[in-house]
C-alpha cells in the first residue's frame, strides 16, 4: 500500500497548510476500515508517527503537535487530510501517511518552516 501525499511548501512561522493523502486503486475497496496516520522525519531524525485517524473518526496526536494540527478523512473520496495551524519551524519535515501500523512507504511531501 503506497499512499501518496501531496500540499507541502515553504511557510513562515505561525502559518498553516493543508497535506492530503490519497489510496491508491488497489485499497479503495477496503480504504473505510482503515486506521490511517501521518508521519514526518525531520533531517537527521527517525521518521515520527504525529497523528492518528480510525475508521470511527476516533483521532491521536503527538504531544509535538496536539492543539495545532487535525487529521481528518473523507471515505468517499478515499482521502485523508492534515491541517496544520501556527506552524513552528521544528515542523519542517518530509511528511508521509500511511495506515497504521505502516505498510510499504509512498511519496512524501516537503514541508518547510521559514522563522
Amino acid at each position: 500500500v503506497q499512499l501518496q501525499a501531496s500540499g507541502g511548501g515553504l511557510v513562515q512561522a505561525g502559518g498553516s497548510l493543508r497535506l492530503s493523502c490519497a489510496a491508491p486503486r488497489s485499497i479503495t475497496s477496503v480504504f473505510n476500515p482503515l486506521t490511517l496516520g501521518w508521519y514526518r522525519q525531520a533531517p537527521g531524525k527517525q521518521r515520527e508517527l504525529i497523528a492518528t485517524i480510525s475508521s470511527a473518526r476516533i483521532t491521536s496526536y503527538a504531544d509535538s503537535v496536539k492543539g495545532r494540527f487535525t487529521i481528518s478523512r473523507d471515505n468517499s473520496r478515499k482521502k485523508v487530510y492534515l491541517q496544520m495551524n501556527s506552524l513552528e519551524p521544528e515542523d519542517s519535515a518530509v511528511y508521509y501517511c500511511n495506515v497504521d501500523p505502516p505498510g510499504q512507504w509512498g511519496q512524501g511531501t516537503l514541508v518547510t518552516v521559514s522563522s
